[in-house]
């Protein structure tokens, strides 16, 4: 059990990570696209890699995890109401629903945090005793 979060959070990684080189490798094709939609295209596009590969490795190493789950979650939520509104196209259903799955599993990893197999469990110091007053308290 002890390796369960570093799983999940690396099984969330991949989709992020996978985007975001696809992105890079194709920044130009990936700009275009954005920019059929919405204006400072180049600007977004960058911004999107960006969140997309600094969440990726956060999530990954377990280090400063609810930050990196932030930048996701940020990423996401206008990201699927743009470009996967069921609203607007009932075939984006799907994708509608897989993105809100990830963004339901970016919340836990903030709720819960990046576990113990992680940088940022490695380096959290562990709890001191508490005191005892002479009335016992």
């Amino acid at each position: 059990m002890k390796y369960l979060p570093l799983v999940a959070r690396i099984a969330l990684a991949l989709v992020f990570l996978n985007a975001g080189i696809k992105h890079l490798m194709g920044f130009s094709g990936f700009a275009d696209m954005i920019g059929q939609t919405l204006p400072l295209a180049p600007l977004l596009a960058i911004g999107t890699i960006v969140f997309q590969l600094l969440g990726a490795a956060s999530l990954i190493f377990g280090y400063k995890v609810n930050i990196g789950a932030t930048l996701l979650i940020l990423f996401l939520i206008p990201a699927t109401l743009i470009y996967h509104n069921p609203l607007v196209d009932s075939a984006e259903l799907t994708a509608f629903l897989k993105n809100l799955g990830l963004i339901g599993g970016l919340l836990l990893v903030i709720y819960i945090g990046a576990g113990a197999a992680s940088v940022d469990g490695q380096t959290k110091r562990p709890e001191q005793p508490r005191e005892m007053t002479p009335s016992g308290r």
